[in-house]
C-alpha cells in the first residue's frame, strides 16, 4: 500500500521580525487520493487539523522553515509556506505570499488556534501595511 505523505502549512506574520503561526495539518477527504483542485475547493472534501498533530521539535523546526523562506524570499507582512514530511524530513513545496484570506482560509485558521480571531487578524495586517507606508508586498531591491 503506497503511504501518502503528510502536508503541513506554516503561516508567518510580522513585520520587520515575523513570527510562525500554528501549523496546519492539510488531508483530503474520503474518495480523494490528493489533496487535489476538486479536494481543496469542495465543502467537506478535506479535512485541516490546527495545531497539526506534531511533535514540538518537527513542529519548530517547521515553523523555523517557513520564517526562513519568508525572509529569503524578501516578503513583507504575512505569507504561508506549503511542506510536505518526505521520509528525510519537510519538504518546502511552495510559498503563498497572498494567502487566502477568508474566515475558513488557512491562515486565518492558524491566527485563530494563536488566539487571534479573523477581525484582530484582519487589523493586524492592516497595521503592518500602514507602518510600513502601504508599500508593495515584495521588498524594493
Amino acid at each position: 500500500m503506497h503511504h501518502r505523505p503528510r502536508e503541513i502549512t506554516c503561516g508567518v506574520i510580522g513585520e520587520p521580525d515575523p513570527k510562525p503561526l500554528p501549523l496546519v495539518e492539510i488531508s483530503p477527504g474520503p474518495g480523494h487520493a490528493f489533496f487535489d483542485y476538486q479536494a481543496k475547493y469542495t465543502p467537506g472534501a478535506s479535512r485541516e487539523v490546527c495545531p497539526a498533530p506534531l511533535d514540538a521539535a518537527l513542529t519548530a523546526r517547521i515553523q523555523e522553515l517557513g520564517v526562513l523562506a519568508h525572509q529569503a524570499l524578501g516578503l513583507r507582512r504575512y505569507s504561508r509556506a506549503d511542506f510536505i514530511l518526505g521520509p528525510d524530513g519537510p519538504v518546502l513545496l511552495e510559498v503563498n505570499t497572498i494567502p487566502g484570506m477568508t474566515e475558513t482560509s488557512l491562515l486565518p485558521q492558524a491566527a485563530a488556534a494563536a488566539g487571534m480571531d479573523y477581525a484582530a487578524l484582519v487589523e493586524a495586517l492592516l497595521q503592518l501595511a500602514l507602518q510600513s507606508g502601504g508599500k508593495l508586498a515584495r521588498k524594493e531591491r
